[in-house]
Formats: C-alpha cells, structure tokens, sequence
C-alpha cells in the first residue's frame, strides 16, 4: 500500500492564537461565573461543606485515566502503522495538542501541534495525521451508544419530549455517518473525494480562504488508507482506549455527585453524561463545549430530579477537573515537550 505524504499544515498566526485565547478566557469566565448565581449561596456552602474529599481526589485519580486511556488508543493506532510510542508520552501529546488545538484553529490545529510533537520522537506525519483522525471519529461510536442508553433511561422516566427526541436522534445519526462515512469512500472514492470537494471549496470561498482539492485528496487517501489497515481486528484496540476514555470520564463525574452527597442512579448519570457531550461534539465550533455543556448537562440533571445546588456545583466541579485543569496542564506540557533539544559538548 502506498503511503501518501500529506501536505504540511499552515501554522495559526499568534495574533489569531492570542484573540482567541482571549475569548477563552472570557467565555470561560462569563460561563462559571454566571451558573454558580443561578444557586442559592448559602445552598451552594452548603454542599460544599457536605464534600466527601476522599471521593474528589477519587474523581481526579479518574480524570489521570482519561487521557491514559486516549494515550492507549494513540498508541494501538501507531503500533499498527509501525510505530513504538508509550502510552504514557502519546496520553501526554494528547494533553497538548487538546490544549493548543482549543485556541488554535480547533481540530486542525490540534492535528497540526500532533504531528508536530510525534514527529519529534520519530513518527512519520501520516501516520502522526492517522492517531490523531482514527481515535477521533472511532469516539462517536461509544459515545453515541451511551446517548442512546441515555434516551431510553429519560423515556422510561416519562423525561423525554419529542422535541428531545428528534433533536439528539439527529445528531447521533450525524456522529455515526461521520464515524462510518469512511466505508462508503471505500466504496465509493470519487464520489466521496466530489462531495467532501464540493463542501470544502463552498466553505473556503465563504471564508475568503484559498483551497487547493489536491491536499484534500491526499487526506481523504490517507484516511481511505488508515481504514484499510484496521481490518483483522486491529479497530479493537483504539476503539477500547476511546471507550474507556468516556467511562472514566463518566466516573469522574459521577464520583464528584457522590461526593456531594447524592446517590445518583447509572441511568440518570449516563443520560446527564452523554447527552450534553454529543451536543457539544456536533457543535464543535464552540471550543470545548464552553456554555454548552454546564448548562445542558446541568439542566439534564435537574430535570432527572437531582437537586437544583447538587447538580450546579456538580458539574462546576467536574468541568474544573475535566476540561479547565487538564487544559492548563496541557499548555505546560505542551513547553516541556516542545522545548529544543541540548546540544551536547564536545
């Protein structure tokens, strides 16, 4: 099989980097400090004087597992295409790229800062592009099983409206046509290389950007290609790292409500879980899901009748070891492993 070098990604302008860093921080901060005045103050010392601590730093040990997990599936994916890379270094490159990638021209920047810092332990960029597509779109498959473990549980509840319905059944459907889209091109290469064309080219000249459909051939080859290579049972191993990535994930979070002093039910807690993040995946534009997650998730809950302060401080708290700490941490990270090599003395 022949392997084709993809065309090098353009780095984002530090200008652009900074604008929207800012707009981060000021999303960011409109989000946590907005939710926590919809909770009463002395309810919400309340709970927090209920803190079980022990279930919190249970909850963030969860947390360390989540990206080993996401490692573990980098590393099941380069493994095939011939490559050694630790769980441990490929958990700690996606730390980073998540970060720089979230103030960075999202997904392409991500991609960009993953081949970059694969590429300087000897990871070839196709095969650097393939972990970081492959893991990604193999995601949607557990996540949208536990959305629709979710529906069921808010319909046997007498919780889910029609509108509900419709809305999350289409974005699942989206998900899983992105996540099996890859099998029609297979079966179809030109028409699929003509419609992803089509999209693109409209989408730039909407943007007033230049495109060239030769890079994008040589994407959609690549991951035609990577498809190819995960017969035989090799999509078993990437496809457990990003299960396990959501179930821990979900851990965490449910720990942090036990830790508050709610005995929350499986079937509330995967409803309150999995819906509100298939709604911030298919409205990726919004970096990390910011606003959208904390109310949705935190709606989902009180609507499952989990007490009004338990499900704020809940999922504040959750979001805090979830997204805001890790992407600190992934900033850092990011200067460790991007710093220049030593030269060595004579």
């Amino acid at each position: 099989m022949d392997q084709i070098e993809l065309v090098p990604q353009e780095k984002p302008k530090k200008g652009k980097n900074l604008r929207y860093l800012i707009i981060l921080v000021v999303l960011g901060l409109a989000v946590n400090f907005i939710l926590p005045r919809l909770m009463d103050v002395n309810e919400g010392m309340q709970v927090l004087r209920n803190l079980t601590w022990w279930l919190v730093a249970a909850a963030a040990l969860s947390e360390i597992f989540v990206y080993l997990s996401y490692g573990f599936s980098l590393k099941s994916v380069l493994g095939i295409l011939g490559h050694k890379v630790s769980v441990f270094l490929s958990s700690l490159i996606f730390l980073s790229s998540t970060s720089v990638g979230t103030v960075a021209a999202g997904f392409v920047g991500s991609t960009a800062t993953s081949i970059s810092l694969f590429g300087k332990k000897g990871v070839k960029p196709v095969a650097a592009t393939i972990s970081g597509l492959l893991p990604s779109m193999l995601s949607n498959i557990p996540i949208c099983i536990l959305g629709i473990i979710g529906m069921i549980n808010l319909s046997l509840n007498n919780n889910l409206s029609q509108s509900l319905l419709i809305q999350y059944s289409v974005f699942i459907a989206i998900l899983l046509l992105i996540s099996f889209a890859p099998f029609i091109g297979l079966a179809y290469p030109k028409a699929a290389f003509k419609v992803v064309n089509w999209v693109l080219w409209n989408w730039n000249r909407f943007r007033k950007k230049p495109y060239e459909p030769q890079d994008t051939q040589d994407r959609l080859d690549s991951v035609f290609n990577a498809w190819r290579l995960m017969g035989k049972g090799n999509w078993l191993g990437p496809l457990l790292g990003v299960s396990l990535y959501y179930i821990f994930e979900m851990t965490t979070l449910g720990l942090i409500i036990y830790a508050s002093g709610y005995p929350i039910k499986l079937g509330v807690l995967i409803a309150g879980y999995a819906l509100p993040m298939i709604f911030a995946k298919v409205a990726f534009v919004i970096p990390g899901g910011i606003g959208l997650i904390e109310t949705s998730m935190a709606a989902m809950f009180v609507s499952q009748a989990v007490p009004d302060g338990i499900a704020l401080a809940s999922v504040m708290g959750f979001r805090l070891i979830s997204y805001w700490i890790p992407l600190l941490l992934g900033f850092l990270t990011y200067l460790i492993l991007n710093r220049p090599p030593k030269n060595k003395k004579a």
